[in-house]
């Protein structure tokens, strides 16, 4: 895969339909943002380099370690502060995301015995603290509902089947500001209800393949019923794109600082 600016879409889909490549991905690349963890990943597969510890060619040299020669390195999507040629203000400047190809993965290298950093635990309580999000009791009378979220709290149903799939399903609601949009009183640009509920899904399919967690197949099940109702064939780009920034920051939430 030659990266480029569009192909977030097509990663995304890849992910969601094979089973176990976004463990391997977070396994391997937790310290890089879940994006550049999925391409990091598909280039490993599309070489046949074992997938492993990822690093510049001068943290490799820190580290006692050397690049082989003629080793080609990945590419990962990095942001670049430019000029803002926009602005009147000659000091202005804006963030854009450009793909630089500089890094190798440990089996591109030899030289002094490494032992890789743990993936670290994830912990739901911190991550809810550190996003500012209130988990409160359940009080509907529908028992049939499984959760809901509400302007940055979430509840979910004692009795629900796979509470740490809802769980996760309502936070995305939040972290994706799908319930700042159903609050809002002005008639701005809204989600379409159907790709609320693909788009929380995603985040929640994520989240339970990333730490190991029962409730993938069901993620998918519900991801393509919600894309037949809103009559779409696949994912937007754009949902693409807010699906990989929510699930990072849930991810990076509950990690130790």
């Amino acid at each position: 895969m030659q990266p480029d600016q569009t192909q977030w879409q097509q990663l995304l889909l890849s992910a969601i339909s094979q089973p176990g490549q976004i463990l391997a991905a977070y396994s391997a690349f937790w310290r890089y943002s879940f994006g550049n963890q999925l391409l990091a990943h598909c280039q490993c597969a599309q070489r046949g380099l074992p997938v492993g510890p990822l690093a510049s060619y001068q943290t490799w040299k820190d580290k006692g370690r050397q690049v082989r020669r003629g080793e080609r390195a990945l590419a990962l999507c990095m942001p670049l502060s430019i000029k803002d040629k926009n602005s009147d203000d000659p000091d202005a400047r804006r963030t854009a995301f450009v793909f630089k190809n500089n890094w190798f993965v440990i089996a591109q290298t030899d030289g002094d015995e490494l032992t890789p950093d743990p993936v670290p635990n994830w912990d739901c309580a911190t991550a809810l603290a550190n996003l500012d999000v209130t988990e409160t009791r359940f009080e509907m009378i529908d028992g049939n509902t499984q959760g809901y979220a509400q302007r940055r709290t979430i509840t979910i149903n004692p009795l629900a089947q796979l509470p740490h799939k809802t769980r996760y399903h309502e936070l995305a609601h939040e972290i994706l500001c799908h319930t700042a949009e159903i609050a809002a009183l002005h008639d701005g640009e809204k989600t379409p209800p159907s790709l609320r509920e693909v788009e929380a899904e995603s985040v929640a399919l994520i989240l339970c393949e990333s730490l190991g967690l029962e409730g993938a197949p069901y993620c998918r099940g519900y991801i393509q019923s919600w894309l037949q109702a809103g009559g779409r064939d696949a994912i937007p780009e754009t949902s693409a794109r807010k699906i990989f920034h929510a699930a990072d920051a849930i991810l990076k939430a509950g990690r130790p600082a």
